[in-house]
C-alpha cells in the first residue's frame, strides 16, 4: 500500500551469514540499486542475493535516513507487506495437511455467519478461493491508510466490516482479485483452528524451525522496527516531499501484510518453502497451482506468485509494499534466491518496474 497496507500488483538449520560486496567494479545489482535512488529518487535501497548453497551477497545504496545522511544498515528489517500472506498461506497448508481442514472447506465451515455481504457469502466460498483471491470478497485496503499513519490499532475484525460495506468483485469463484480481506479471513480460520494467535502459529511453525532470527510478526500497538533499519518514508505523489513513516502501527495489514523481515531471511524463507521443507507435496502442488492475473503472463497460486523469467522458466515468490516500503524478490529454478528493498511505497509505479527487472536479472546472470 502507499499509505496503505499491501499491494495488489507482488535452507533449515544456520545459513552463511550475508557478506558486503567486494570493492571493484559494481555488479548489475549494485547497479541497479544505484539507479534506483540517484534515477527513481527512493532514498534508500538493499538488496541480499543467495546462490544455491546459501551463500549470500549482500548490497545496499542511497540513506537509511534522510535527516541524518546514515547509512543503509546491510541486510537492515524492513517491513515486508504482502510476503506475509506467504506465511499465513503455509500456516494453512499446514493445518490442511494435518487433517485439521480442507481447501474445498467452506469459510462458514469454520466462520459461521461472518462472511456475508453484497454478492458474496461464506457459505459458497471455499478455503482455496481466500488464498487464490477468487472469493470475490471486496478490498478494504484503501480506507485504512490515516489509521495506519496516525498509529490506531485496528482490530481484524474492524477491516472485515469496511470490506464488507462493497459489493463484490466477482461471482464465478474463478476470478482472480487481489483483496486483504481475503487473508484476514485465513487468518481467522488459522487461530480458531489452532486456538493460538496467528503470530504465534507463524513463529512456531515457520519463523523458529527455519532460524529466521530478524523475522516476527509485530504485537499490538508495536510501532517501531526492532532491530537495525532504514527508515521508510511516503510520497503523496511522484517528486514530491518525503514523510518519514517509519513509525507506524500496521495491524490493520494483519495476516495480509504485517510482519518485519531482512532480505537474507526472506531469502531463507522461500527457498525452503520451494525445497518442500515446510509443506507435504499435496500442499506444495497445491500452493504452485495458479490462476491467471488478467493482463499479465503471472499466475497466482495459494500464496505464492509465480513470474517468468527472462532466461527462461519462472521464479516464484510474492513482494509486498506498506507505508514506508517496497519489497520484490523470489526463488528462481536453479534455487538462487533474490530479495530486494526500497524505503518508499510505491508512489510511482515505474519503480515497481524496475525492481521487478532487477530481480529478473540478479536471478538470469
Amino acid at each position: 500500500m502507499a499509505a496503505a497496507v499491501a499491494v495488489g500488483a507482488l535452507a533449515l538449520g544456520v545459513a552463511a551469514q550475508p557478506v558486503a560486496f567486494a570493492a571493484g567494479r559494481p555488479d548489475s545489482v549494485q547497479r541497479g540499486l544505484d539507479g534506483l535512488v540517484r534515477e527513481a529518487g527512493v532514498p534508500g535501497a538493499l538488496a541480499t542475493v543467495t546462490d544455491a548453497s546459501g551463500r549470500s551477497r549482500t548490497y545496499t545504496a542511497g540513506v537509511g535516513d534522510v535527516a541524518t545522511g546514515a547509512a543503509v544498515p546491510r541486510d537492515g528489517q524492513v517491513r515486508i507487506g504482502s510476503n506475509t500472506k506467504v506465511f499465513t498461506a503455509v500456516v494453512v497448508l499446514q493445518l490442511v495437511g494435518e487433517g485439521r481442514l480442507r481447501l474445498d472447506d467452506k469459510v462458514e465451515d469454520h466462520l459461521p455467519g461472518v462472511v456475508r455481504g453484497e454478492g458474496f457469502d461464506g457459505r459458497t466460498i471455499t478455503v482455496r478461493q481466500l488464498l487464490q483471491h477468487t472469493s470475490g470478497i471486496p478490498d478494504y485496503e484503501a480506507e485504512v491508510g490515516e489509521a495506519i499513519e496516525r498509529g490506531r490499532y485496528v482490530e481484524p475484525r474492524e477491516v472485515l466490516e469496511i470490506a464488507f460495506r462493497h459489493p463484490a468483485t466477482s461471482a464465478d469463484g474463478k476470478t482472480f482479485h487481489y483483496s486483504n480481506t481475503n487473508y484476514v479471513l485465513a487468518g481467522l480460520i488459522a487461530e480458531k483452528l489452532t486456538r493460538r494467535s496467528l503470530a504465534a502459529e507463524i513463529d512456531r511453525r515457520v519463523v523458529k524451525p527455519l532460524g529466521l532470527g530478524h523475522t516476527y510478526f509485530p504485537a499490538p500497538r508495536d510501532r517501531g522496527i526492532r532491530e537495525a533499519h532504514p527508515h521508510g518514508y511516503h510520497q503523496d505523489a511522484v517528486g514530491g516531499p518525503l514523510r518519514d513513516v517509519t513509525v507506524i502501527d500496521p495491524s490493520a495489514a494483519w495476516a495480509a501484510g504485517q510482519m518485519v523481515s531482512t532480505n537474507s531471511d526472506m531469502n531463507r524463507f522461500f527457498s525452503a518453502l520451494l525445497e518442500g521443507r515446510l509443506l507435504r507435496p499435496q500442499e506444495q502442488r497445491a500452493m504452485r497451482t495458479t490462476v491467471p492475473i488478467e493482463g499479465s503472463d503471472v499466475g497466482y497460486g495459494l500464496g505464492l506468485i509465480s513470474r517468468p523469467l527472462s532466461c527462461g522458466g519462472v521464479y516464484w515468490g510474492h513482494g509486498g509494499d506498506i507505508t514506508g516500503f517496497e519489497t520484490r524478490g523470489g526463488v528462481g529454478p536453479d534455487g538462487r534466491a533474490v530479495n530486494i528493498a526500497v524505503t518508499t511505497d510505491p508512489a510511482d509505479h515505474g519503480v515497481t518496474r524496475r525492481l521487478e527487472g532487477l530481480v529478473d536479472e540478479a536471478l538470469c546472470r
